[in-house]
This record gives C-alpha cells, structure tokens and sequence, in this order.
C-alpha cells in the first residue's frame, strides 16, 4: 500500500492539530442550552498555526488566536486572528536581527493583563490584542522591558501584581520582572543560573517566588537543524530557586529536585507552618536526542513540597494518569487551592490524544472525569459570574463527527454534569496552547 502525504507529516500537522489556513468571523452562534447571562466576556486561546508550508516544529508554527464573545446570555461572536507580528508579515530576519524581541511567533498563550490583551510566546515582547484580537503593536512597558517575556505569567491573587520573567540563550539568561496591576514595570532582575535552559514557567506564592532551573539545555545542533534547539541533558542538575517577594537576589536560595522537566505549573502556595507546596504536570524527562517529530512525552501530576530552609524537596504523584494543561481558579493564584483541571491525554501527546478533561478534588483525594465522547478537548480556564457566584469551566472541544468545534461551558464545581451550555463553532479550532477568560468590564 502506497503511504499517502499525510502520512509523512510531523504530528502537528495533522488530525486536530493541523493548521486551519484562513480566517472567518461569525455571529449569533448556535446554543445548545444557557449560556449564563453573568457570563459577559471573551474566551480566548493561542496556538501555532503556520500560514503555509511545514513549522520546524510543533512550537514553531505563527500564533492564531480564536475568541469567542459572550454577552447577556448570547454567544455573539466567533472570530479566529493570526498575530500580525514582523515575522508573520515576511521581515527578513538577518544577523543583525536575530535577537531582536519584535521578532515574534506570538503563539503560546493569551491573557489580560492592567488594560491590554497580550498575546505571549517565552522568546520575544508581548503582542497587544484589540477587544476584536485585532493586533495593535508590541508591548515593551514603554521602553522597560528589555529581555524576552515569559507566556505563563503569574497574576497575584492578593495584589493584581503580574510576576514574569524572560530567558534567552546568552547571559544574563534568566531574569525576573514585576508587573503593577495598572500595566507599569516596576522590576527588573537577573536571577543566576549556570546554562541557557528551556524555562517555560514559574510558581508564585504570597511570599515567595519560585523559578525552575531543569535539565533541558540549549543546543545549537537542534538550532541548526531548524527545530526547538534544546535537548535533555543528564549533567544538569534539577533545582528550584526560592525568593521572597521583594528581596534582593542575595536572598535566592536553590533547592534539589529529582532529575524532570515542567512546561506547567497548576498553582503553589504557602502553609501555615512556612512549607512551600507546587503542583505541576511533571515529565520524568524531555527531549533527549532532542525533539522528535513523530514523539511528545507525557506527563503526570505530582507534588513538590519545601519545608522551610530544605535543600531538597519532597515530591509525590497526585495521580497515575497521563496529563498536561492544570488549571486552577486564578481567583486563587499564589493562594491554596482544593481544584485542579487538567486534560486527560493517551501517553504520548504526538497524537493530539487529549481526550477527556479531569477534576481535582486535593482536599478529598478524588477526581472527576467529563468524558466528550469522541470530542478532542483543550485547556479549560475558569469564568466566575459575578451574577450568580457561580463559576463555569470553559475551553474548546473539536467534535470530529461535524468536523467543528464547540465552546463549552461546563459547571466547575463538576464538570462531570451535563453541559450548562455548548455553543457551536463555524470551524474546526486546531489543538493548541494557552488560553483565558477575560470578563468584560
């Protein structure tokens, strides 16, 4: 049997990953259910789109945002935008430009933040986004920010303080920045690390800050070759750097860890008695020989904790099952958590096989599971109503029988009962990143 061209296709470019390759608005959409009328606002979610041809690799494709506007109970709009950055409009990037931070993907995350809507990717500037994800321009807090910015930034849920940081390949290739909930930069801060790693993302506590120094390196064989250009390295030594909020970097402490990778992290916080705890989605390791075209590694949910003045963590699995994308209520980012979200995958993510979506109960030890049915789901984020006190789990779901997608809004204390609402979709949402709920003000 002759192999048909699909078939020589890296895993991103086909089934619910593959790229949709143009841009389409509707309105009035179809509603199974209610939508409920407090839920006034835009669910966003990025993703790599390339705009032709074939991306070096799955991170590497031209950052698509899809939204869907919800307003007095009706689902108003449905509207998917490539992030017009220098790179997506053809600039050519030269020597004299490889650095430059405009130079962007914007392909990893959307989220709002002191009046802006930034599309965020962990090598280059943040992308403002209008109401409409029309883009408006590169964000450098008015000439500020002077390093790559990270795509997972954390929003104090005491203080509206948005924490981040930047990596890059020379030196400093670390540092540590704070957002004021207006949208001023209030600090810059290199934090030393021995090697350019792959820094993907950061816990945040109400006393501390918690970066994750781990053993997926830069290489510049993989940079050659066009894809991710970093690869796991077992010389590296895995550890966690703890800073109290506001401190000098003399006060960083580091803290050993086992030998693991962590794109994600559900959320930290500190106890009474001073432990630091941190849940992520946890790769025992990543891309050794470096990334693959056909392979994604799977991970699952495990806890670190920190008593005060440790050297090493203690770490547990909260679960057996494979994972990736937790989600808490960021009403409790920095603050104890009783809920996780997260989606159920197959192992090996290379496949899209993002199933069912799962529900953490910490305090109980248990879970719940809303199966979609042959439904393909991506992340959820969490929309509280201001109306009714309630809040909902949102996120897309690509239904294969109808070729589209659904917006659904399920109930999050339980998401294993039926669908508060489901709203249908034009078109299919590829399988992508990061995305969030931002209430209408």
């Amino acid at each position: 049997m002759t192999a048909s061209p699909a078939d020589s296709l890296p895993f991103w470019m086909k089934g619910a990953l593959a790229p949709v390759r143009e841009e389409v608005m509707a309105f009035d959409l179809e509603v199974e259910g209610e939508i409920p009328r407090g839920l006034n606002g835009l669910h966003a979610r990025n993703g790599p789109n390339p705009r032709r041809g074939v991306s070096g690799h799955w991170f590497l494709g031209d950052g698509m945002v899809h939204g869907v506007s919800l307003r007095e109970g009706r689902a108003e709009w449905y509207r998917n935008r490539w992030v017009r950055t220098p790179r997506f409009a053809g600039e050519p990037r030269t020597p004299d430009t490889l650095h430059d931070l405009h130079y962007a993907l914007a392909n990893t995350h959307v989220m709002a933040h002191g009046g802006r809507i930034m599309a965020l990717v962990e090598n280059a500037l943040p992308v403002e986004l209008g109401p409409e994800l029309d883009t408006l321009g590169s964000v450098d807090f008015e000439g500020a920010l002077t390093t790559p910015f990270t795509a997972h930034p954390k929003v104090c849920a005491l203080t509206g303080e948005m924490h981040c940081f930047g990596y890059r390949v020379m030196s400093p290739y670390l540092t540590y920045h704070v957002v004021h909930r207006s949208g001023r930069l209030l600090r810059s801060m290199p934090i030393p690390v021995p090697a350019p790693t792959m820094v993907h993302d950061m816990a945040l506590t109400a006393r501390h800050v918690i970066f994750m120094d781990l053993p997926v390196v830069f290489d510049p064989a993989m940079a050659r070759l066009g894809t991710m250009p970093f690869a796991w390295s077992d010389s590296h030594r895995a550890r966690l750097g703890i800073l109290p909020r506001g401190a000098p970097v003399e006060a960083l402490r580091w803290v050993d860890i086992d030998p693991c990778y962590v794109y994600h992290v559900a959320n930290a916080y500190d106890t009474d008695d001073g432990e630091i705890v941190i849940d992520v989605a946890w790769y025992a390791e990543h891309w050794r020989g470096g990334p693959s075209p056909s392979h994604f590694d799977a991970a699952r949910m495990k806890r670190w904790r920190i008593a005060p003045g440790a050297s090493r963590a203690t770490e547990a699995f909260l679960d057996d099952r494979s994972v990736e994308f937790p989600r808490i209520d960021d009403r409790r980012c920095g603050l104890p958590h009783d809920t996780i979200y997260a989606v159920l995958t197959e192992g090996d993510l290379a496949g899209g096989a993002f199933h069912a979506l799962i529900q953490y109960d910490l305090r109980a030890g248990t879970s719940v599971v809303r199966d979609f049915g042959g439904g393909v789901p991506s992340e959820f984020s969490v929309a509280p109503d201001p109306q009714d006190g309630r809040a909902y789990a949102v996120g897309f779901v690509f239904d294969p029988a109808r070729d589209a997608s659904d917006l659904f809004i399920l109930d999050a204390s339980d998401i294993s009962r039926p669908p508060v609402a489901r709203v249908k979709l034009p078109r299919r949402v590829p399988q992508g990143f990061h995305g969030s709920w931002m209430p209408r003000a």
